[in-house]
């Protein structure tokens, strides 16, 4: 980090009060007036739960179709034949193959952000697991990126769903937009993530659930979010 960076960073960091928990939509009005790159800083959250991941019955994972999208092209990739392929095209899939496009990533090509396959494909697919699983881009029933809905699936990802899921520490880490959003929008991306996430509250989980909620861009410091708002959701 350049001298000039790190001086703007700690500028933003003492318009900060560590000690504070902010209502959600001060937090974000805070965030945007002390976000100082010059790009489109990414908003992200990070959510502590009440879990713990070691335990299969508490690994929290899902998706969530955020109302505004994250503000970041999503490049689409579907695995299919025939119709399934037609279709992913007509819905706007960036790119569409079978064994065309598994030779060409298992020669390192990978200029894709998701991808879909059709359920007969995955016998195919898997012959490259090793390589899309790493990249958290193997296709997932559960996520609902392996399927015959094709054009469902692909305009979904390209409206703005996301996969989340709860890292070791028992935490989400999730991109929820762009600092250059209003913060009413940034507010309704927040609130249907958050929402998901109470829904999904394993019943194994004791105790507080939402044990944190940290916001911040790309480049600029946390700032602490009061879970209460959460009250009124879900």
């Amino acid at each position: 980090m350049s001298s000039r960076q790190g001086k703007k960073y700690k500028l933003a960091r003492e318009k900060v009060d560590a000690n504070k928990y902010y209502e959600l939509e001060e937090a974000l009005k805070l965030l945007k007036e002390i976000s100082f790159s010059r790009f489109d800083e990414s908003v992200d959250l990070a959510v502590r739960l009440g879990v713990n991941p070691r335990h299969a019955d508490q690994m929290v994972r899902g998706t969530v179709l955020l109302p505004h999208g994250t503000g970041k092209e999503t490049r689409v990739l579907v695995f299919a034949k025939g119709e399934k392929e037609k279709e992913a095209t007509n819905a706007g899939a960036d790119f569409v193959g079978a064994e065309d496009i598994v030779e060409k990533i298992s020669k390192g090509w990978l200029e894709f952000d998701k991808a879909i396959a059709t359920t007969d494909m995955m016998c195919m697919v898997g012959k490259i697991g090793k390589i899309l699983g790493p990249r958290g881009l193997m296709p997932n029933p559960k996520t609902g990126t392996v399927t015959f809905n094709i054009s469902d699936a692909v305009s979904d990802l390209k409206k703005g769903k996301i996969e989340f899921k709860v890292d070791k520490a028992g935490i989400v880490h999730v991109a929820t937009g762009k600092a250059s959003f209003a913060v009413e929008k940034l507010t309704e991306n927040i609130t249907s993530l958050v929402d998901t996430l109470i829904k999904l509250k394993p019943s194994t989980s004791k105790g507080v659930y939402l044990r944190g909620i940290v916001l911040s861009t790309t480049m600029g410091p946390g700032i602490k979010v009061n879970p209460a708002f959460t009250r009124h959701i879900g």
